[in-house]
């Protein structure tokens, strides 16, 4: 995850700004937007719990169509 500083505008909104090696700004975006982007992202946990939950529940279906055939 990048390290973000937080900062405020001249208008009061809050402000993500990410730096580069060097200390520069690399890109500042709002708290608003960040946190949506954020949100909409699945973290590598996530996506390798969801891909354990879908295989499982494949499985369980198979089970079950197996048991209506007989």
């Amino acid at each position: 995850m990048v390290k973000r500083t937080t900062l405020y505008s001249s208008k009061g909104k809050k402000l993500y700004a990410v730096r580069d090696a060097e200390g520069k700004f690399k890109d500042i975006q709002t708290y608003k937007r960040a946190h949506t982007l954020d949100m909409k992202r699945k973290s590598k946990a996530e996506l390798a719990g969801a891909k354990k939950k879908k295989k499982t529940a494949k499985k369980a279906k198979k089970a079950v169509t197996k048991k209506k055939r007989l």
